[in-house]
């Protein structure tokens, strides 16, 4: 059980939380804002146009290639309810885990009804069959096991009768390419590595004649609607061997790892052996980055702004404390800076 009497304490105003996408905002991904912290106090704010600027020759930026699926489906609940079924993280050919959220006014709020053995009907005589509770205590994230069964391959299902997932706040549904970043290569997430998203073309070019190395990971990312005292479950990860070797040389010769993303930490140190190797993995990873974790090989983090008590916030204070942090949350809303997966971005250097 997470415990959050160590987190940074903060309330994010309603008009920070959930902006649109740029698309919608009329400007260019790597427009969005990005705040600049490190551990010596320095703290500054620019444009993500401008983040090859707080990178040196010989930096590795850790990149996530894993690209969004539509992951969400209307499924029909007991009593002639609407409700919306999420595949989160995929088990083996045919088991899933997967929410399910029953449909409230323009919202959804978690369906705590499932009994096992219980069949829910998809579009297209598509179903699911759950066939055990995820988590054995109901306070946490309500995920089941579920059978997923259709005529289709599964693929083939997904990108026919799925939708992206939603996010609170959000006016209206936006098209997948929204929700997929620079990297996104490999199929895979349920929700956005958003992370990444404020790259461009423009960006990555003038990273790369900086002397900016870039490493590929994958790591699937499962449903991220965590509540307080919910710790993040399996996802599937790849680090391969020449990402590997990449992040290896580069600590050797005192350069910088930095994660674009929290699923970029997540992959690399749960690759990284006791003597501060990363080693190629390929598998589930279980790894949960508490605030007291040692980091022991990234440097940095490109990320977004975490929701009050999200489970990351842990991750973040592990890498940079809780005062580095803290400091950094107050700048945001001070000079207004936009939360969820379509705002602004924050760097953070150890």
């Amino acid at each position: 059980m997470i415990t959050t009497s160590d987190l940074i304490q903060f309330e994010l105003p309603d008009h920070l939380a959930c902006p649109k996408p740029t698309e919608e905002r009329n400007t260019s991904r790597d427009d969005v804002r990005l705040l600049v912290t490190s551990g010596e106090g320095m703290s500054e704010h620019a444009h993500f146009s401008e983040i090859p600027n707080y990178l040196q020759p010989g930096d590795v930026m850790v990149v996530n290639t894993s690209a969004t699926q539509p992951a969400a489906f209307p499924v029909s609940l007991p009593g002639n309810r609407q409700g919306r079924l999420h595949l989160s993280t995929r088990i083996n050919d045919g088991e899933w885990l997967v929410e399910i959220r029953e449909v409230v006014g323009t919202g959804t709020v978690r369906w705590r009804e499932g009994i096992k053995g219980m069949v829910l009907p998809l579009p297209s005589e598509a179903f699911v069959k759950l066939t055990a509770q995820y988590y054995g205590e109901r306070e946490l994230l309500h995920l089941w096991v579920a059978e997923f069964k259709t005529d289709l391959e599964v693929e083939t299902y997904i990108q026919q009768y799925g939708q992206p997932i939603k996010y609170e706040g959000l006016d209206k549904p936006y098209p997948l390419d929204y929700y997929q970043t620079f990297f996104s290569i490999h199929p895979g997430s349920s929700e956005m590595p958003s992370a990444g998203r404020g790259f461009t073309q423009a960006v990555v070019d003038e990273l790369l004649c900086r002397g900016v190395v870039f490493a590929p990971i994958l790591l699937h990312t499962g449903i991220s609607s965590l509540e307080e005292n919910e710790a993040p479950y399996p996802e599937y990860m790849e680090v391969d061997s020449v990402t590997a070797s990449v992040i290896n040389h580069a600590r050797k010769n005192s350069k910088r790892v930095v994660a674009v993303g929290t699923t970029a930490v997540r992959a690399v140190e749960s690759a990284t052996n006791d003597q501060g190797d990363v080693i190629p993995q390929k598998g589930q990873t279980q790894l949960y980055i508490e605030s007291g974790h040692e980091m022991k090989t990234i440097d940095g983090l490109l990320t977004g702004f975490h929701e009050p008590k999200a489970s990351h916030l842990h991750m973040l204070q592990s890498l940079a404390g809780f005062e580095h942090i803290d400091r950094a949350y107050k700048a945001a809303i001070e000079h207004k800076y936009y939360w969820h997966q379509f705002g602004d971005l924050h760097l953070i250097l150890k």
